[in-house]
């Protein structure tokens, strides 16, 4: 964990929340971890009174009142500069999919072992997204590997079939990052940023952005993008 790492919980469950502090709190003395009880309840840490820039949000998928995607897009609206992760009851592959897809970093069961968790959020925290099982298990049987892959590892010549701006923007699609980030990032346009996705994903045999982060757990790329 970083020095000064601040986290943002939001559950409507008074003792998940406290058990999910404990946890962060015991990572490292300089975590500092806030509460909201919902995403409307949240709101009141995004004023610029509150002073409060959280680093990551952990998140329920269903809550009282806004829930789901929604809930997602408004946290992430919220909270532009955070890593947003879902940590919720609900283990349907189809619902991590649509969370990754719709930009969360992270989906972690809430049935996860405590030490996974925790490997799960540093994972996010450097910037990876973390997929469980279920999703990686639970994948589209009509999706096929890369030709340049191969299931349980990497051939390295798939790497010499991207140009180097695709390198970069497959990295930032690995962290997590949305299109108009990425183009920030990088300085090219939006436009362009989906152009290159489109060769990254015919690369990786996805249609889309949840398929191509799956296809690379799948494959171990994560170890071979330059750092």
């Amino acid at each position: 964990m970083n020095v000064g790492m601040r986290i943002l919980v939001i559950d409507d469950h008074p003792l998940f929340r406290e058990g999910l502090k404990s946890l962060l709190t015991g990572l490292a003395p300089e975590v500092e971890v806030v509460q909201a009880c919902s995403v409307d309840d949240a709101r009141r840490f995004a004023v610029p009174e509150a002073q409060l820039r959280p680093d990551l949000v952990l998140m329920d998928w269903f809550m009282p009142g806004v829930q789901g995607v929604a809930a997602l897009h408004q946290v992430r609206g919220l909270f532009e500069d955070a890593a947003v992760v879902v940590v919720s009851g609900e283990e349907s592959p189809q619902v991590i999919r649509e969370a990754i897809q719709q930009g969360a970093s992270g989906y972690i069961p809430k049935s996860t072992d405590p030490s996974v968790t925790t490997q799960a959020l540093r994972l996010v925290l450097a910037q990876g997204v973390y997929l469980p099982r279920e999703a990686l298990t639970g994948g589209d049987a009509n999706t096929v590997a890369p030709s340049g892959a191969r299931q349980g590892g990497t051939d390295p010549s798939w790497a010499e079939q991207l140009s180097p701006r695709q390198f970069s923007v497959l990295k930032c699609l690995l962290q997590g990052k949305p299109n108009k980030v990425i183009a920030r990032e990088i300085g090219i346009a939006e436009g362009t940023v989906k152009a290159h996705l489109w060769a990254v994903y015919q690369l990786l045999g996805a249609s889309n952005r949840a398929q191509a982060m799956y296809r690379a757990h799948e494959l171990g790329l994560f170890g071979h993008l330059p750092g």
